[in-house]
């Protein structure tokens, strides 16, 4: 099970340990809205890539990379591809991570092992002295584990609303500006000061950003760069690359690597 519905949650919370692990491979998952009051949760994928939407961000979570997501947040979790689903709730009540906020982090070899221990063991009785040890050691190579971002903000007026639906959840490219005043019945200067004032970036930089996200999670799902370059409606797969190369500092080939 990826996520937990509230009888489940209901258990999650009358468990002792601290610190619980679930462990699945998935296909074309979409959790729903939903939020755990009683813990915060790590979110991580040895392969594959997930996408997290709360009501004003949404967040990529590629390969060897783990998302933390405080408790009481609501979000909704979907991917398409197949995904290694791993799964950490930390009971905020005994682990002191509330000063944490929505982030990613990448993830070391060592702390990608760990992880895996975590998520295979059970949730019943006391810790042994190795799963102290482990968590000790979870514990210190998260705290030094580097933060990368891959956010990007949900304008929330109205009038981008059913729009944002299809750009976030369908995956849909953001059509140009002027066609996007012709959708929504607004004029470019309106768009872009709703984008300035609700995002701090012009929609022409929102939109580049989205399709930079949208490429690391096809590739993280092994697609041919002619597809990828075709998908984001590039007029080539040099175009593709070049774009690629002067937002991330990598080639595609090489991102992942």
């Amino acid at each position: 099970m990826a996520y937990l519905n509230k009888e489940q949650e209901l258990h999650l919370s009358a468990i002792e340990q601290e610190v619980i692990g679930l462990a699945s491979d998935l296909v074309q998952h979409d959790s729903g809205f939903h939020s755990h009051e009683t813990h915060a949760q790590i979110l991580y994928a040895p392969s594959g890539c997930m996408t997290l939407l709360t009501r004003h961000q949404q967040v990529i979570l590629p390969p060897q990379k783990l998302m933390f997501i405080p408790a009481g947040l609501e979000h909704r979790v979907t991917f398409r591809n197949v995904v290694a689903y791993r799964s950490i709730y930390l009971d905020i009540r005994k682990v002191n991570v509330e000063t944490l906020g929505l982030e990613v982090r990448v993830v070391s070899p060592l702390l990608a092992e760990v992880i895996e221990r975590i998520c295979q063991w059970g949730w019943e009785g006391e810790y042994t002295p190795a799963q102290h040890n482990i968590l000790t050691v979870f514990w210190d190579e998260f705290h030094q584990a580097q933060k990368e971002s891959y956010q990007l903000d949900i304008p929330s007026d109205y009038r981008l609303q059913s729009w944002m639906a299809a750009f976030m959840l369908e995956k849909k490219v953001p059509p140009f500006l002027h066609e996007l005043a012709q959708y929504v019945g607004a004029s470019e200067k309106t768009i872009t000061r709703i984008f300035k004032r609700e995002t701090h970036m012009s929609y022409q930089a929102w939109r580049q950003q989205w399709r930079v996200y949208r490429a690391i999670e096809l590739l993280a799902e092994n697609t041919v760069i002619s597809e990828i370059s075709d998908q984001l409606e590039f007029s080539s797969d040099s175009a593709f690359i070049e774009f690629f190369k002067n937002h991330t500092g990598r080639t595609p080939a090489k991102y992942f690597v």
